[in-house]
């Protein structure tokens, strides 16, 4: 079986860390993968040492990136916090940094402007990227959030980024936010061995808040299965990693929700075997 992992923001309003390592442990999901707020309230090495102790590997941390800002002391502070997430990522031996790279900055029309950014923010933090042994997984999102939380929006983008950039760099690729795109097939291939994340839920149908309601996956309206069999097609054998921005599934007993997920993660299984 494909092996599962728990992003901890799925269970973030009731759950601490050191809940969401011993829930995965009793539901049998074999990762996790934390954000830096529940991470940094843990301390690094006890959270290091918890998640090694309980036997769970670290599908990616989450989140550096958000470069964009209106001036050079903004920017330098967002690279100084990178270099740090850096430093946590490679403490938990996670298998990537998930870059979500930033949207306008305030009062700002300057989309290219912003992109630009966003590209020189990566330039001055991949040496320690490299050093570390940390690959920086640059996420697309939906474009939606190229407002306020990114502008990168295409796997297109993200790759081209990957192509100036170098080693070191790789993309996390999110249903949630992919799944519309008729190029994605194609980028897909293109990435290649350059997929670090997969991420995995769904788009309902209606949706309340787009930012807000992703549903459980089985519930909505993407092919997960076709589009994980895409990533293996690359080669691609890692975690797939549940990430559940949703007030309604924030609201449910975190076990039952990490029982359904390692539910749906059979059932999505049967769909789309291992070759």
């Amino acid at each position: 079986m494909r092996p599962l992992s728990l992003n901890t923001v799925t269970v973030r309003e009731k759950w601490g860390l050191a809940e969401c390592i011993e829930g995965c442990a009793r539901q049998g999901i074999p990762g996790i993968s934390p954000w830096r707020d529940v991470l940094q309230a843990m301390g690094i090495a006890e959270a290091a040492r918890q998640i090694r102790d309980a036997g769970l590997g670290v599908s990616g941390l989450c989140r550096g990136g958000m470069f964009p800002a209106a001036d050079a002391a903004g920017r330098a502070a967002a690279i100084e916090d990178n270099r740090r997430a850096i430093e946590e990522a490679h403490a938990l031996r996670a298998a990537c940094l998930v870059m979500v790279c930033g949207g306008l900055p305030p009062g700002s029309k300057d989309l290219p402007g912003a992109r630009q950014m966003v590209a020189d923010g990566l330039a001055a933090i991949l040496p320690e990227a490299r050093a570390a042994g940390v690959t920086l997984a640059l996420e697309p999102l939906h474009p939606m959030t190229c407002a306020d939380r990114s502008v990168l929006s295409t796997l297109g983008q993200a790759l081209d980024l990957c192509d100036a950039l170098g080693e070191g760099t790789g993309v996390a690729v999110d249903v949630y936010h992919v799944w519309w795109d008729p190029e994605l097939p194609a980028q897909m291939r293109r990435a290649g061995e350059r997929i670090a994340a997969f991420h995995a839920c769904d788009w309902l149908v209606p949706t309340t808040d787009l930012v807000f309601d992703r549903g459980m996956p089985g519930d909505g309206v993407i092919d997960i299965a076709g589009i994980r069999a895409m990533a293996e097609e690359t080669g691609y054998d890692g975690f797939t990693e549940v990430e559940l921005l949703s007030r309604r599934w924030w609201a449910e007993d975190p076990d039952e929700v990490l029982r359904l997920i390692r539910l749906r993660h059979e059932a999505l299984e049967e769909l789309s075997p291992v070759p």
